[in-house]
Formats: C-alpha cells, structure tokens, sequence
C-alpha cells in the first residue's frame, strides 16, 4: 500500500476484501463522534476529538479498530472474545468477511467521549 494522504486514499489503496470493513469503521466512528477530526497518523486512519483518539489499520485478514485500554475494559473483551473476535489491550480485530461489531463499538465509542469530556 502507498503512504495514504488521507482516509479516502487509505481505504481505497487498501485490499478489496478489507474496504467494507475499513468503510464500515469510518461510519461508526464519524456518525458517534461527528465532531472527530479525520486524518492519518503512523501512515493510518486516526479520529481525534476531546483530546483523545481512535483508529483502525488493514491487515491481510482482518481489519483492527484501535481504541485504546482505558475504554476498552477487560469484560469488553470478554464480551467480544465470546462472540468471535480476538481482542488485544487495546484493540478489537475483525476479519474479513466478519460482521463489524457495531452495536459495541459504538457503545465503547460513546463512553470514550464521556470519559474524554468529563477529562477536559
């Protein structure tokens, strides 16, 4: 993949296979946060708002949405590992082909801005 100069560039160098994902992401992350600032940071798509951020990255097989461990608790994880996806301290991966995790992403993403607000 090229060095992308925003998220458009980002998703559409990306693999077929990984653009509805990565899509997807952008959706959730821009109808939850609309205030979120798009742009690419470490070569990949990054959403600040509040003084805080998110992001997501393709892979061969899956895509990963970044979050961050303060909002992404250990019964998040929990959670998600039961329903199918592996989850890191941070991170939640879903492979292609995999329904994205919508409902719980936008509940993580609503407390991350509730926690970042009341921080400011």
């Amino acid at each position: 993949m090229s060095k992308p100069t925003d998220v458009d560039s980002y998703i559409v160098n990306a693999d077929k296979e990984a653009r509805p994902t990565l899509e997807e992401l952008r959706e959730i992350i821009k109808s939850t946060v609309p205030e979120a600032e798009e742009g690419i940071s470490y070569n990949v798509p990054f959403y600040t708002f509040h003084g805080t951020h998110v992001g997501f990255t393709a892979f061969k097989n899956h895509a990963t949405f970044g979050i961050g461990a303060d909002a992404l608790r250990s019964e998040d994880r929990k959670m998600l590992e039961e329903k199918g996806y592996k989850t890191g301290k941070e991170t939640i991966q879903i492979k292609y082909g995999q329904a994205v995790p919508t409902t719980e992403i936008t509940q993580l993403l609503e407390a991350k801005v509730e926690e970042a607000r009341k921080a400011q």
